[in-house]
C-alpha cells in the first residue's frame, strides 16, 4: 500500500526509523495534551453546556445562549476577563486588524517589539502604503528588532521611557521570517519588563499557531489582549471559519463595537449554525494540536537526518506548531510541497506552484489540501519564493496521516536525487 501510494521503501524506512528515537518528546507532547484537555473539559463543565448552545440565530442574532456560552468558554480556557468569538472576523489578521482599529486613535504610537509583523498586516499598519491604513487615519507605527531571537531590552527601554507609546504588538509565531516563536518564559518576562516601565501601554499578543502548545496563554503571563483565529489550533479542524480576541473586558468590549458597530457591539451577531462546530472544534483542540506538534518535530528530525537545516530542531522547546525546512533552492522547496500536498484528503491530484497572493509581497508556493479553505490546523506547508527558500508546514488534524504526509514528502526529495 506504502508503495501504490507513492512511499518510497527508503523514505518509510527513514522515518521510522526517526519516530523510534522520539519516545521522549512525544511524551511531553502528550503530557501537555492531558493538561490542556482537562482545563477545556472543566470549562464546558463549569459553563454547563447543553444541546440548547448548539441552537442557531439568524439576522441581528439578539439573545444568542449559545454565541454568549462560547465566549465564556473562551475567556475560562484562556485566563482572561471575557473574550470575542465570532464567525464574522474572517481570518487572524482581520481580527488583528479590528482590535488595532478599535484601540489605537489619531496621533497615538503602536510599537512592535518583534520586528516587522507578518505580511497580511502590512497594509492593515501602513508600512505598505494603503489608503484605509492605521497610517492613512494619522497612527503612527514603529518597530524594534529581535536580538539574538529575544526581545531588545536596551531598545525597548529607552523608547517606551522617551515616547508615549499606546499599545505594544508582540507576535509569537516566526511568520515567514527565520527567527524563532517567542515561548511563553520569553513572553512573561519582556511583559513583566514593560509594565514595570508604564502599566498603561495595552500589550496585545498575536497568538496566532500558539495556542495549547504550551499550558498557559499570553493572558496568564501578563498580556492585556490576545488575538487567535479559529482555522488554526483553537478551531480544532472542526470550526470552519472565525477569530477571537480575548483579554480585559473593556478591551474585548471596544473590539466587539470595532467588529459591528457602537451602541450594539457584542449583542449584535449571527451565529448562522457555527456554535456547534466551535464547540467541538475546541472540544478537539487539545488532542489536535497534540497531533500537529507530534507531525512537526518528526519532520523536524527526519529533515535533519536528510541533511537539511530545520528551525526548531526536534528536541527544542517549542512555541508554537509551525516547522521550518530551509532548502535552499526554490525546486525542493516545491518538490516537498508537492509531496505534502499529494498526501492530502482534498485537491491531492494538484500541484502546488508559486503564485502571486493577496497581502504578499513575494510568490508563495503553498500546499493546502484542507477541508477548510485555508485551515493550517489541517497539514499545510507553504512559503515564500525568496532566499534561503524555506518551507513553513503547520498542523496536522492527526498524527497518523501527518506521518504519511511526511513519507510522501520525503519520498519526492529522494526521487529528485536520482
Amino acid at each position: 500500500m506504502y508503495k501504490d501510494f507513492g512511499i518510497s521503501d527508503k523514505a518509510k524506512a527513514l522515518v521510522i526509523k526517526a519516530e523510534e528515537s522520539l519516545k521522549e518528546e512525544f511524551k511531553r507532547i502528550d503530557d501537555m495534551c492531558d493538561i490542556n484537555s482537562l482545563k477545556v473539559l472543566k470549562a464546558f463543565n463549569n459553563n454547563k453546556i447543553s444541546e440548547i448552545h448548539f441552537n442557531s440565530t439568524t439576522g441581528y442574532g439578539y439573545d444568542d445562549v449559545g454565541r454568549d456560552a462560547i465566549e465564556r468558554v473562551f475567556a475560562e480556557i484562556l485566563g482572561s476577563e471575557d473574550a470575542l468569538v465570532r464567525s464574522q472576523f474572517i481570518s487572524g489578521s482581520h481580527a488583528l486588524c479590528v482590535a488595532l482599529f478599535a484601540y489605537l486613535r489619531p496621533g497615538d504610537i503602536m510599537l512592535s517589539i518583534t520586528g516587522t509583523p507578518y505580511d497580511t498586516l502590512h497594509e492593515v499598519i501602513g508600512i505598505k502604503e494603503n489608503n484605509s491604513s492605521l497610517k492613512s487615519f494619522g497612527v503612527k507605527y514603529s518597530e524594534i528588532d529581535l536580538k539574538d531571537n529575544d526581545f531588545d531590552y536596551e531598545k525597548i527601554k529607552s523608547y517606551i521611557s522617551k515616547t508615549k507609546v499606546k499599545l505594544i504588538e508582540i507576535q509569537r509565531s516566526k511568520g515567514y521570517s527565520t527567527r524563532k516563536s517567542i515561548t511563553e518564559r520569553k513572553l512573561e518576562k519582556v511583559i513583566k519588563f514593560i509594565k514595570d516601565i508604564d502599566k498603561d501601554i495595552i500589550i496585545m499578543v498575536d497568538n496566532c499557531y500558539c495556542e495549547f502548545v504550551g499550558d498557559k496563554s499570553p493572558i496568564e503571563v501578563g498580556a492585556d489582549v490576545i488575538v487567535g483565529s479559529l482555522i488554526k489550533n483553537l478551531g480544532g479542524g472542526i470550526a470552519p471559519n472565525g477569530a477571537y480576541i480575548a483579554g480585559k473586558k473593556e478591551l474585548v468590549d471596544l473590539a466587539g463595537e470595532r467588529l459591528t458597530l457602537p451602541g450594539e457591539g457584542r449583542e449584535v451577531g449571527p451565529t448562522l449554525g457555527i456554535n456547534k462546530q466551535i464547540l467541538q472544534g475546541i472540544f478537539m483542540a487539545p488532542s489536535v494540536v497534540s497531533s500537529s506538534l507530534k507531525t512537526a518535530v518528526l519532520t523536524s528530525k527526519v529533515l535533519e537526518d536528510l541533511g537539511y537545516e530545520v528551525e526548531p530542531k526536534y528536541n527544542e522547546e517549542r512555541a508554537d506548531i509551525v516547522q521550518n525546512i530551509i532548502f535552499g533552492n526554490e525546486h525542493d522547496l516545491v518538490e516537498y510541497c508537492g509531496g505534502i500536498q499529494g498526501a492530502s484528503p482534498v485537491d491531492s491530484f494538484s500541484k502546488p506552484l508559486p503564485w502571486d497572493m493577496p497581502g504578499y509581497d513575494d510568490k508563495v508556493v503553498m500546499a493546502a489540501g484542507a477541508f477548510t479553505q485555508g485551515s493550517s490546523i489541517e497539514l499545510s506547508c507553504d512559503g515564500p519564493v525568496r532566499e534561503p527558500f524555506i518551507a513553513y508546514q503547520q498542523g496536522s488534524l492527526t498524527y497518523p496521516y501527518g506521518k504519511i504526509a511526511v513519507m510522501k514528502a520525503v519520498s519526492m526529495l529522494l526521487n529528485n536525487d536520482k
